[in-house]
């Protein structure tokens, strides 16, 4: 299994996911739930294309954490 990470962000009117892991592979969504399950699929389309194509799948590298501010 590889777990990739996905960055949803609110935009006007909707929200866009991303992942830093697999340029250019994006998605957006009227609603969160809607942005990620709609990532969820633009990343298996774009895995399925590497395998496809025969190119190795990107090793996943970033991380994300929360800073509390006082």
């Amino acid at each position: 299994m590889i777990r990739y990470l996905i960055i949803i962000e609110k935009a006007q009117g909707n929200y866009s996911a991303f992942s830093p892991d697999l340029p250019g592979c994006v998605a957006t969504g009227k609603t969160r739930a809607t942005a990620e399950r709609n990532m969820r699929k633009a990343i298996g389309m774009h895995v399925r294309g590497l395998r496809h194509d025969n190119q190795p799948l990107p090793e996943p590298r970033s991380f994300a954490e929360y800073v509390d501010i006082h």
